[in-house]
């Protein structure tokens, strides 16, 4: 993997509680595993746990096993018992911090840090419920624990050489042989579970950024039943005691935003989705009319699919009942408060809504020509600079529009960019669009990581400043027919974008062109021009363009 302004693939990443074991049956040599290492549960009882074992597997998907350490299979049991706890709503988030090893650096005279042989490590423990996590760390203390490199990193692996400066002033423990200065770089283990929602790794994220670590490795699981596993391996505390860390975090989750405690999805039901009827009765369609055809995609919370309407062609998003969770009952009504108050020649045409019966929709014009993103990356288009301009004059047009109306989408992007049978491109999805807040700022972070502005993946208050940044990634996206950060998970981009990374500038483009993306992906929101002026400047170019060719 090619490093971009030092985000990309560590030289030595860590192992944290994952391996590479890749056995037939994953679970029997676990259960074998614990048996061997005297664990009490699994001599005591062995039906019931072996049993349990199964289940715990069972709940994760298949890449759960393969990522299991056998050198440290007691984290299964560990991580059983935090899933477990989670489904406490008083005690969400569980978390579990420790201390894995020190890691040896070396700077050189250009300070230049170099990661060298880790240091020999202990293991300490530490969580947020002691009496029953502690108690399995006891029985388990002794075992030797040992850190083996690893090739490939699922979901996340950053190079720390990014952060050289902020390392050695406050937190690398300082030494010197013979003019080299050696460093030991703590770093510790971080284990959450809770309820499983939109956002919610990027809410950890943030969380473990405030309070200064850096994550080196994310290993992000969900539940069949709807619960998130989530493991991160962190540097930047000061030291190897787990007592100050542990003491950070609990802190950082107590005055985070965001409810660590929605209701899971069996206990929200019908009754919550009844109390959107009353808000939205003006918008409702006659669902006897409405004749639901193929569906063309698929979502966490529910489908969209092709149909007719009083004779023309729609697209019905359905959020069926059992998919109705806090979280997908407020992106619902959002996005109907947002669609009511919008009509633009470049915004998708709102029809209506059902909101009377289990099964809510919202239906809107169809939009034969698919995604800008469909467009780009599953049909391989190059697009041309006059088309290009044309596709980007269309986008700046409709959230100029928004904008003017005070509404932020906050996740655009081109998969919520359409386009009709005349190739005019239009702004889809308000689910999390939002009403500017009379303070002109807002401060709940969401949108989608790859084309996330970096003050809203920092959980800093932004405005309608961020829409303009993840245009920018739009025009980049429309220039390159590349996906944004394409050789980086979505974590590592994010973590990159608030580094200062950003896509690296096409060639062979259009000297204006560059200018003005630069211009909107200023790491300033205030430097970045609003989307009238985006729109005469396209406008103009686009102007010239055509005169060139005529």
């Amino acid at each position: 993997m090619e490093l971009i302004e030092g985000v990309g693939e560590s030289s030595s990443p860590l192992r944290s509680c994952f391996g590479g074991f890749g056995g037939f049956d994953i679970r029997t040599d676990v259960y074998n595993r614990l048996v061997e290492n005297g664990n009490e549960e699994a001599l005591l009882n062995p039906e019931e746990f072996r049993n349990l074992l199964n289940a715990h597997f069972n709940r994760l998907p298949s890449r759960y096993g393969l990522d299991v350490n056998m050198d440290r299979v007691e984290d299964v049991v560990l991580h059983q018992k935090l899933l477990s706890l989670a489904k406490d709503p008083t005690k969400r988030p569980v978390f579990h911090v420790r201390f894995m090893e020190n890691i040896r650096t070396e700077l050189d005279g250009n300070d230049d840090l170099q990661e060298s042989n880790t240091l020999p490590s202990t293991s300490k423990a530490c969580c947020n419920e002691p009496d029953e996590i502690l108690e399995f760390n006891k029985r388990n203390s002794g075992k030797g624990i040992d850190f083996e490199p690893c090739s490939k990193l699922e979901d996340l692996n950053l190079d720390v050489r990014k952060n050289t400066d902020d390392i050695g002033r406050k937190y690398l423990i300082e030494s010197f042989f013979g003019g080299l200065k050696v460093s030991h770089v703590p770093v510790h283990e971080i284990i959450f579970s809770t309820i499983d929602k939109p956002k919610l790794l990027s809410q950890l994220s943030a969380l473990l950024s405030d309070i200064g670590l850096n994550i080196r490795e994310a290993h992000v699981f969900s539940t069949t039943d709807g619960y998130s596993l989530d493991v991160f391996v962190v540097d930047g505390w000061h030291a190897e005691d787990t007592d100050g860390l542990l003491e950070a975090v609990e802190k950082a989750v107590a005055t985070s935003e965001g409810s660590w405690s929605a209701s899971s999805p069996s206990n929200f039901g019908i009754k919550k989705v009844l109390s959107i009827q009353p808000r939205f009765g003006d918008l409702e369609i006659d669902k006897r009319m409405l004749n639901v055809g193929e569906k063309v995609a698929s979502g966490s919370c529910g489908d969209l699919y092709r149909g007719v309407y009083l004779g023309q062609d729609v697209a019905i998003k359905i959020l069926k009942s059992e998919h109705v969770n806090e979280a997908s009952e407020e992106e619902f009504s959002q996005e109907l408060t947002i669609l009511r108050e919008v009509q633009h020649s470049n915004v998708v045409r709102f029809i209506g809504a059902c909101t009377k019966d289990p099964e809510l929709c919202i239906v809107t014009e169809y939009m034969t020509g698919g995604s800008l993103y469909d467009f780009l990356h599953k049909h391989h288009n190059v697009v041309e600079l006059p088309m290009l301009l044309k596709f980007a004059v269309d986008v700046s047009k409709g959230m100029e529009y928004l904008h003017k109306k005070k509404i932020i989408h906050r996740d655009l992007k081109t998969a919520n960019l359409l386009m009709d049978t005349e190739n005019v491109v239009k702004v889809a999805d308000f689910g999390v669009a939002r009403f500017q807040t009379q303070s002109g700022v807002m401060t709940a972070e969401t949108g989608t990581y790859r084309w996330m502005a970096p003050e809203v993946i920092n959980h800093q208050a932004y405005d309608q400043k961020a829409d303009i940044f993840s245009f920018a990634i739009v025009l980049w996206e429309l220039i390159t027919a590349k996906v944004p950060y394409d050789t980086m998970t979505p974590l590592q981009a994010a973590l990159g974008v608030r580094q200062g990374l950003r896509p690296i500038l096409p060639e062979n483009t259009h000297p204006k062109l560059l200018d003005l993306m630069q211009r909107c992906w200023d790491g300033v929101p205030s430097n970045r021009p609003a989307f009238s002026e985006i729109t005469i400047e396209l406008e103009a170019l686009l102007e010239e363009i055509l005169e060139s060719l005529s």
